[in-house]
């Protein structure tokens, strides 16, 4: 039986920011297969997960995972601006996040 993966790759690309200005409550994502802003408007209100693995265990699991959710396209090559519950800290610039395709409106 095949598995169906609910979510698509991205890749954290780092905070919004001016020349000199960062503004680290707002990350830019860049979706796989995401190359225009029609299409990365598709994804407007998905949720994105950063997971993590931890050196300490909690309830048996060293898995975390920060949400954030898609709020609007970056550009016109098909990145996307997300706003996480807890802003993303530097070094996971470059890192892999999940954007999954829910909640879906079809």
């Amino acid at each position: 039986m095949a598995s169906t993966r609910l979510y698509s790759k991205g890749r954290i690309l780092g905070h919004k920011r001016g020349k000199r200005n960062s503004r680290p409550n707002q990350s830019l994502v860049a979706i796989e297969g995401v190359d225009t802003k029609e299409a990365a408007r598709s994804y407007l209100g998905k949720r994105i997960a950063y997971v993590y693995k931890a050196k300490r265990e909690i309830n048996g699991s060293r898995v975390r995972v920060i949400w954030g959710r898609v709020t609007r396209p970056h550009g016109n090559s098909g990145v996307v601006k997300g706003k996480f519950r807890v802003n993303l800290p530097a070094k996971t610039f470059g890192a892999s996040v999940r954007v999954m395709l829910y909640p879906s409106t079809i």
